[in-house]
């Protein structure tokens, strides 16, 4: 099969094609027909060595038909979404014709839409949607910030969130992408700094903050909430650094909640990949409710073009890579 391969850690001229076996059924696995994938930082990262871990075989997500299960868990034929589980990680990923992924990780989302737009949903939404309504438990009438709401995972919450009925306010560094986040239903976008909780009216009146830019920004999101109020971390647009000197006691506020998801966690017990919605997800994009279309289509052909627009941060919105 065709496949692309970390060959060493560095650019985008790391990733080398190369034709490998196809992976071998095995029990408690599926193995995956692969149509397309979303493009994520993660495998930016582990490109470039700055990842944990990082398999011959990069990508943490795709979509495609049920080639083999040998426990019966989905019929061969079936339409199905695969994310995390080791994939990219501790095992080949989905930058290649086929995967082999672990049942827990994979769901079936039957649907009408193009392999190019159902590539945008597995781990951008699944991930947007447990930091959205389990770990902040989003109600309507909610005010919501989301920083860093103009990158593909800000999109997808802002979708998230405004279809449930909370009023969100979005951040973005450059203004010029205000109009999109108004377009996504947005109450109000805020030009993103490290002094937010300062310029906002809203401050120590905002019920939850879901925080993509990162260990940079996160005690100021911590600043900006009501008592009782949910901060989530779950990105690090602004940068892998940790925070330095944290000390709760001088920089956080009394009686605020601060929590953390990394999809990484998708398929273990207390995070079962059945929990999400995705099929129900899939339904409300085809019928327009949610608005998720890809940023950029690029072919397999393709793939060094695609990493370096991610690297040059030019994605704006969720890029994937179709495989003819």
């Amino acid at each position: 099969m065709r496949a692309i391969v970390i060959e060493k850690f560095g650019g985008p001229d790391s990733l080398v094609y190369t034709e490998l076996p196809e992976p071998e059924p095995e029990p408690g696995h599926v193995v995956i027909e692969i149509r397309a994938f979303g493009l994520n930082h993660a495998e930016m990262h582990m490109r470039r060595g700055e990842w944990a871990e990082a398999a011959k075989v990069s990508g943490i997500e795709c979509v495609g038909l049920v080639r083999s299960c040998p426990g019966g868990e989905f019929p061969v034929g079936a339409k199905v979404a695969a994310l995390m589980g080791g994939l990219g990680r501790t095992i080949n990923g989905s930058y290649a014709e086929y995967t082999r992924a672990p049942v827990s990780n994979v769901a079936t989302i039957e649907s009408g839409l193009p392999w190019a737009e159902l590539a945008v949903i597995p781990e951008t939404y699944a991930t947007a949607w447990t930091c959205l309504f389990r770990n902040l438990e989003i109600a309507p009438g909610e005010t919501l910030v989301i920083r860093g709401a103009t990158s593909a995972f800000g999109q997808a919450a802002v979708n998230l969130a405004v279809n449930a009925g909370a009023r969100v306010i979005g951040t973005s560094r450059n203004r010029e992408r205000f109009a999109l986040l108004e377009e996504l239903g947005v109450e109000r976008a805020e030009l993103e700094g490290p002094d937010l909780s300062g310029r906002i009216p809203e401050a120590q009146r905002i019920d939850a903050v879901l925080d993509l830019v990162g260990n940079s920004t996160i005690l100021d999101s911590l600043a900006m909430l009501r008592r009782g109020g949910r901060a989530c971390l779950a990105g690090w647009l602004g940068g892998l650094d940790p925070i330095r000197d944290f000390n709760p006691l001088l920089q956080m506020a009394s009686g605020v909640y601060l929590t953390f998801f990394g999809s990484f966690v998708f398929g273990k017990p207390g995070f079962p990949l059945s929990d999400v919605p995705l099929q129900t997800i899939a339904e409300q994009v085809a019928a327009g409710r949610l608005k998720a279309k890809p940023s950029r289509v690029f072919r397999f052909e393709d793939i060094h073009e695609a990493h370096r627009v991610m690297e040059a941060g030019e994605a704006k919105g969720k890029m994937v890579v179709v495989l003819d």
